[in-house]
């Protein structure tokens, strides 16, 4: 049977040997939560059984899994059976196992040892899996591994990260079906047993003519000494443009660091070992989406003269500021035409059908004449962040979304914001963070304290995690702190023509009866940015029921009318510096996008970037 999304999964960090899981899994729906008590996670275990299969990485809900239950089921086993491959790069090496996401919290198991548990249904996890494979007893067969994940995803609790997944059973207005379970590549990988690398930070200072390297080395401390380095090397086109040398002795050479960072009981998959480097290009050839430059990148880490692991990525050179008062690129003004990517599909919800279909997305606002989008409560796979990179599309990184306030949430956001920006810090095409949209989950800003301190922490959090990019406390409205004034505004092209020729009236503003600002924080002289307007129903097609802003457009001239009046009104106005259009494509009910749900145009594409176009960036 052909795998399902076979390509390496992230291809910013790539090792050349690697084993994809994604297939055919056993899976059992646990409604009674059993599973724990019976054990089904021993293979012997009484009632251990796994009567359906699904096709990894598809949620359950969803038609490519084979299943398409879109019922509530807060608790879901699976189980396969793995042999460890015999070839040489395989053999006395340390085998990590990576989810890509898990919706919402996984427990995994390999042949009945607990391995791990991760909480956080839009982040990866990886876990060591050497200790727990079982050989048999005088066997020259390779390991086995019967791996057994249990997720758990409460279908109506409002306090977890969920972004657009409904709390009902079935969808409405712009709420949609469920992404339960696995909904992102399951992978094997081989490492050295004494060092690998476990991750590596790029940072592009502005100019583009030094770029910091940050790695974290994970293995076995015990068996490394002073003699480990890693070497970077930088290409474009093919010619080597950068080199740099890091190591772990004491007397590192100029320019590099090592940073020693040892938990207190190690294991084979913590880090315990930083190294910090510089990359200083011979030639500098910035990013932008009109030049999309990348530089290929090889790090490879040795312990004397042998090469211990080789991963190959990728950079880009850009920097975002503001300069003026205006929003800069690369140190000059630009004016973002964003659309709205919801990143949800009809047979795979969450989960693209296809890399292709990532790209096809992109090529498709590129083909509207929008430089970027903004990803709207969905951490998008690294797939499409990579055609992003490749393409040359900005994008704007936005976390999933709870419903209710609680120090329960606050905690659960932040735990897995940050390890969002650890997976997608060295993407180029990302420029903005939006930890929240339009106060989902502070619905009591204007009385409580804590939530407008919650908005805060997460601004100054990322802040000094990453000052490289824009970032904003909460979009569309009731901003506590915030890069860019950010403004959601539904209204019709004479109100927005009005509006946005006058910073009082925008100040004045109050979009869905909020004030732009959290109490105690007013304008300060942010860049203005209009990153939601239009969102003009057009029902197309054999669809039944449809659901948009206002009134639904009655025909493809009536949908091109209003976008071009609506859109010309923010072009015209002397305040607003970017804009982003609601949507690039309908999902289930919603049917505001440009292009349906199986992402078939509405309107010529040609004639919505003729209106676009108008506006340089």
């Amino acid at each position: 049977m052909e795998c399902p999304r076979p390509e390496y999964p992230r291809p910013d960090f790539v090792r050349h040997d690697w084993l994809n899981l994604n297939g055919e899994w056993e899976f059992a729906f646990d409604d009674e939560n059993r599973g724990l008590k019976e054990r089904w996670y021993a293979g012997t275990a009484t009632g251990a059984t796994f009567p359906l299969r699904i096709r990894v990485p598809f949620a359950y809900q969803t038609p490519l899994s084979g299943i398409g239950d879109r019922s509530f089921h807060d608790v879901i086993w699976y189980r396969r059976q793995v042999r460890i491959p015999r070839d040489p790069a395989w053999q006395d090496k340390r085998v990590l196992l990576h989810f890509g996401a898990v919706d919402y919290a996984a427990t995994v198991w390999v042949n009945g040892q607990p391995v791990a548990h991760h909480e956080g249904g839009h982040t990866p996890f990886t876990t060591d899996i050497t200790d727990a494979l079982s050989v048999p007893h005088g066997s020259t067969e390779a390991p086995v591994a019967t791996i057994v994940v249990r997720a758990w995803d409460p279908s109506a609790n409002l306090e977890i990260p969920r972004g657009k997944q409904y709390w009902k059973v079935d969808s409405e207005g712009i709420f949609y079906t469920r992404t339960s379970g696995i909904w992102q590549t399951v992978w094997l990988e081989p490492v050295s047993p004494v060092a690998y690398l476990q991750r590596v930070q790029l940072t592009t200072e502005p100019g583009g003519g030094k770029v910091r390297v940050r790695a974290w080395i994970a293995g076995d401390s015990s068996r490394t000494d002073a003699d480990l380095r890693l070497e970077i090397e930088a290409r474009y086109n093919g010619r080597t443009v950068a080199t740099a040398l890091a190591t772990a002795g004491m007397a590192a050479p100029s320019g590099t660091t090592a940073v020693s960072s040892v938990p207190a009981a190690p294991t084979a998959s913590d880090p315990w070992l930083r190294l910090d480097a510089e990359l200083i290009p011979t030639e500098i050839h910035l990013w932008s989406p009109e030049t999309p430059n990348l530089y290929q990148l090889t790090y490879r880490l040795y312990l004397g003269d042998r090469v211990l692991d080789t991963v190959n990525g990728y950079m880009g050179l850009r920097w975002v500021s503001i300069e003026n008062g205006r929003v800069c690129l690369n140190g000059k003004p630009y004016y973002m035409k964003l659309v709205l990517d919801q990143g949800y599909w009809p047979e795979g919800l969450l989960t693209a059908p296809s890399d292709e279909a990532l790209r096809a997305d992109i090529e498709w606002g590129k083909a509207f004449g929008f430089n970027g989008c903004r990803k709207h409560q969905k951490v998008e796979d690294p797939r499409f962040l990579y055609w992003a990179d490749r393409l040359g599309y900005l994008v704007w990184g936005e976390m999933a979304n709870a419903y209710c306030y609680s120090e329960d949430y606050a905690t659960r956001i932040l735990t897995e914001w940050l390890q969002v920006i650890a997976r997608d810090y060295n993407h180029p095409c990302i420029i903005a963070w939006v930890p929240i949209n339009e106060s989902w989950g502070l619905s009591d800003l204007a009385h409580d304290r804590r939530q407008v301190d919650h908005q805060l922490s997460l601004y100054h959090t990322l802040k000094s995690l990453d000052p490289t990019r824009f970032v904003m406390s909460n979009d569309g409205w009731e901003h506590a702190r915030s890069d860019l004034l950010t403004v959601h505004d539904y209204s019709g092209p004479e109100e927005l023509s009005r509006r946005y020729q006058s910073l009082d009236e925008v100040l004045r503003f109050r979009p869905g009866n909020r004030s732009l600002f959290a109490p105690g924080t007013t304008y300060s002289g942010e860049p203005l940015l209009v990153t939601e307007y239009g969102g003009i129903g057009f029902r197309k097609g054999q669809q039944e029921r449809g659901w948009g802003y206002g009134n639904l457009a009655a025909s493809e001239e009536e949908l091109l009318e209003r976008y071009r009046a609506s859109t010309e009104a923010l072009f015209a106005s002397p305040l607003v510096q970017g804009i982003c259009y609601t949507q690039l494509a309908d999902v289930e009910q919603e049917i505001n996008g440009l292009l349906t749900y199986d992402r078939k145009p509405k309107v010529d594409p040609a004639l919505i970037k003729a209106i676009n176009d108008r506006r340089p960036a």
